[in-house]
This record gives C-alpha cells, sequence and structure tokens, in this order.
C-alpha cells in the first residue's frame, strides 16, 4: 500500500514540476544582452535610421567630430572609417586626429563603469582646453542607446559610434570597458590604460604630458 502511495504522490510530483516549467518557459523574457563585439558586423542597427537617430542626437547635442587636417595621422588607423554620432557624416580617423594629442575612451552604453567615468573624462577635456582632443568610440552597434546615455549624463564630447569596435582593433586594445588610449601629435601611441577613471584627477595624473 505504502509502495502505491509513494508512486502516485512522485506522479503528482513530476507533473506539478512540468507545468511549471512551462509556465516559465512561456512568460519568463531574458534581458536584453549587449551585442557581442565578436560577432558585431555593422557599425550601428538596421532600426537605427537617420529620422529615428534625429531625435537622440537633439537630445544628445554632441559637437562635431574633428575633421581630416594636415597629416596622414596614427598609421594603425589608416583606412579606418566610421561614422560620427552628432551627425552620421564619415571620418576617417586617422586624418581627423592627425597633429593633434588625443586622448580616445573607449566604452558601450551597458557598460556601468564607462558610465561612471565618462563624467571624468568631459571635466578633464574642460580643463584641458585645446591642448588634447577627448573622444569617445562607442563600441556597440545600438547607436540609439549611446546618445541617450550620452545625453542622461550630459557628456558633450566628440564620439565616433564604432559598432564593429575597429579603432580598437587597429590599435590593438584589449576587449575591457572602458580602455583609454593616448596618442601623441605625430600619431604615435603613447599609452593604452584598459581601466576605469573615477575622476579628472586621476585622468590626468595617468595621462600626463605626453607631447
Amino acid at each position: 500500500m505504502s509502495t502505491r502511495w509513494t508512486i502516485a504522490i512522485l506522479t503528482v510530483v513530476a507533473a506539478l514540476l512540468v507545468a511549471l516549467m512551462v509556465e516559465l518557459r512561456t512568460t519568463f523574457v531574458p534581458s536584453p544582452t549587449p551585442t557581442s563585439q565578436a560577432t558585431a558586423n555593422r557599425e550601428h542597427r538596421g532600426a537605427d535610421t537617420p529620422a529615428a537617430l534625429a531625435g537622440p542626437r537633439q537630445r544628445a547635442n554632441l559637437p562635431p567630430c574633428p575633421t581630416a587636417a594636415d597629416g596622414s595621422g596614427p598609421a594603425a588607423l589608416r583606412g579606418v572609417v566610421v561614422e560620427c554620432a552628432a551627425d552620421g557624416s564619415a571620418v576617417d580617423v586617422a586624418r581627423a586626429l592627425a597633429g593633434h594629442r588625443v586622448v580616445l575612451n573607449l566604452w558601450a552604453y551597458w557598460c556601468i563603469p564607462c558610465s561612471a567615468e565618462l563624467p571624468a573624462m568631459a571635466e578633464y577635456q574642460r580643463r584641458a582646453g585645446s591642448d588634447v582632443i577627448v573622444a569617445t568610440v562607442h563600441q556597440d552597434e545600438n547607436e540609439t542607446a549611446a546618445l541617450l546615455r550620452l545625453a542622461q549624463l550630459g557628456v558633450r564630447l566628440p564620439t565616433l559610434q564604432d559598432g564593429r569596435r575597429r579603432v580598437a582593433a587597429a590599435l590593438r586594445v584589449p576587449n575591457v570597458m572602458p580602455a583609454t588610449v593616448v596618442l601623441r601629435p605625430d600619431g604615435s601611441v603613447a599609452q593604452v590604460l584598459p581601466r576605469p577613471f573615477a575622476s579628472a584627477d586621476a585622468i590626468q595624473a595617468a595621462v600626463g604630458d605626453q607631447s
């Protein structure tokens, strides 16, 4: 008799477990995950059309990206062309950065340490003035999310939209974010700093004078 009851109870428990698994499968929706950098092959999503980006661009109110200057710029970046997040224009990265001392900050909208660091980058740019160009490089194809994040943070820095992570690959930056690359005016790489910074003072101390 006890064996029959045991089998009956186990049968009921098994049925309940199956029903619960079916219910979870039909109601649970996983949170969105960041675009895989290994498989991304677009600068931005197909949904990020000029019309769709108009509103986020207006909210972000980003300054123009650097324009081509005299000189060929960093050799490693020659041939790398990405989009300017401010207006969607094409940016020849090597030529745009030629002749300048540059601090490139590589980030993504979903990266929490990046969001904490970006205001410090903006403050560092304010202090440095025209002696240095601080530009951010957004490394995910969701350009809308990047613009809205910058608007939320109140960070207005020239921003390159690089969903394919071409800049990082060309400069051999480790696949971590945030990461900062310092370029000398002659185009050579002064430093690669794959770590977050908590303040403009910390950035200044790490970057120093790389002229």
